[in-house]
């Protein structure tokens, strides 16, 4: 059949009500009947187009491509984190929640053309490499990333465990793009890493939130009250920093281990009956020790549900600086043998109905990490979510001078982060008494001796799809 034969048959069977010219029904119905009209002029209007595009471009395109890329396109328009995920796509993402694949780690999404780097992952073959959050990739073995989907550019960098694979870097006031070579690896991201710190701290680290995290920060917590002993033990020191976000069940889960009672985060979609909240449950696997959070602008989305709801229930003290800023839910639609849909269905608010997306958790006390000489004059900021589809922030200008900065020092004594949160729990520092632990809180400078900036609390302005290769 006619492509356009086809779309007004169809326009016609889903308005309905229209019998031998006569409009039949309410008001409303009229109303709903006319916008159907114009949807289904539109649709003509794509049936042209595509006719045209399959019968007169100069090379014949793939039709199954052609639809696909036309999905996507819709999706994409409407914020950065929708998307069309095809078969192969959709089994690629269940592979990840799972927590392991193969690749390069890190999380990715495509900017201005470009594959741009949002988060490296720790231990992985990127992050060993040095690659920085807001790094652009422009080549993948000397090809050029540009006029390539996000989807073909993740595929070429993934490939056999010990193959290599050169990139082509641009950064930020580093005049020359460069090379990397890489050695793709086994990429496991479900791992909970934990430590003693100073003899009397437990340090966890949550690199990202998949179907294991919850269970492996009960074992980090039960490793270290173990090493350590209850009675030695000043606190912990949870590490959300370049943390991507992941399932917003572990999260619930990870902020419900610290907690005993209240909202953890609530979810609003468009309408009101949509409103969700997640509440926890009594049972606080610490004890009631104090807790230190780190964050910086590479934590989003799940990290930033826990970093928020900590805070706003005043159960830890947050370190480092503002979060990435990505408040919005996401749900799988599947589509039978086609893939699914990712479609942003909600957006996340803290306990005290503070909304992260775009604005992102600020710390209770913002410390800046020094830079290594080889990273001085070399971008280490992420923008976060403000910086996407126009969302101006009103407070550049404090961003420009003290930027969620997303550098983390591989050495422990170098960690201006990590140290602080060490004296803060040995009580040799303490939080300025004017401070208010409210998420939705800016900074001014206050100065530290640990070769770092720290900054309290001051009132804040108001307020894309990512894979890993």
């Amino acid at each position: 059949m006619n492509i356009k034969i086809f779309t007004a048959c169809l326009a016609l069977i889903l308005t309905g009500g229209i019998i031998g010219g006569i409009i039949v029904g309410s008001r409303d119905k009229l109303s709903a009947q006319a916008g159907n009209a114009s949807i289904y002029r539109q649709l003509d209007l794509f049936g042209d187009v595509l006719e045209r595009v399959r019968n007169d471009y100069v090379e014949k395109p793939d039709d199954k491509k052609l639809i696909e890329s036309a999905i996507n396109g819709m999706l994409t328009s409407l914020d950065p984190h929708s998307a069309y995920l095809s078969p192969e796509s959709l089994n690629d993402m269940q592979v990840q929640t799972r927590g392991e694949f193969g690749g390069l780690g890190i999380e990715v999404r495509m900017e201005n053309n470009l594959v741009k780097v949002i988060s490296p992952i720790d231990g992985t073959p990127a992050a060993k490499a040095g690659i920085l959050p807001g790094d652009y990739i422009t080549h993948l073995d000397g090809e050029e990333v540009e006029g390539l989907t996000l989807r073909d550019a993740v595929d070429r960098m993934r490939g056999p465990v010990g193959s290599n694979i050169v990139i082509t870097v641009i950064r930020k006031n580093v005049t020359e793009p460069f090379d990397v070579t890489l050695k793709r690896a086994v990429i496991q991201i479900n791992k909970v890493s934990s430590r003693v710190e100073a003899k009397d701290i437990g340090y966890v680290r949550l690199p990202s939130f998949h179907e294991r995290t919850a269970s492996g920060l009960e074992e980090a917590v039960k490793k270290i009250k173990a090493e350590i002993g209850s009675g030695e033990l000043k606190g912990y020191i949870i590490d959300l920093r370049n943390n991507p976000g992941g399932l917003l069940e572990q999260a619930i889960k990870v902020s419900d281990a610290f907690l005993d009672e209240g909202a953890i985060v609530i979810t609003r979609g468009r309408n009101l009956e949509e409103t969700q909240r997640a509440s926890a449950r009594r049972g606080d696997i610490t004890d009631g020790k104090k807790i230190v959070v780190l964050i910086n602008g590479g934590s989003a989305s799940a990290s930033e549900i826990v970093a928020g709801a900590l805070l706003d229930h005043k159960r830890a003290t947050l370190v480092g600086s503002r979060t990435f800023g990505k408040g919005s839910v996401q749900t799988i639609i599947p589509l039978g043998s086609n893939g699914a849909i990712r479609l942003t269905t909600a957006l996340y608010y803290t306990p005290s109905i503070t909304s992260i997306q775009a604005k992102g958790i600020v710390p209770n006390v913002l410390v800046k990490q020094e830079l290594p000489e080889e990273f001085k004059g070399k971008p280490v900021k992420t923008k976060g979510e403000a910086s996407l589809r126009g969302h101006i922030s009103v407070n550049e200008k404090n961003e420009e001078e003290h930027g969620s900065l997303s550098y983390v020092p591989p050495e422990a004594e170098k960690d201006t982060q990590l140290q602080y949160a060490i004296k803060f729990l040995h009580g040799e520092v303490e939080l300025p008494k004017e401070i208010d632990k409210s998420a939705s809180k800016q900074s001014s400078v206050v100065e530290d001796n640990n070769k770092g900036t720290l900054e309290k609390s001051t009132p804040a302005p108001e307020g894309q799809t990512t894979e890993k290769p």
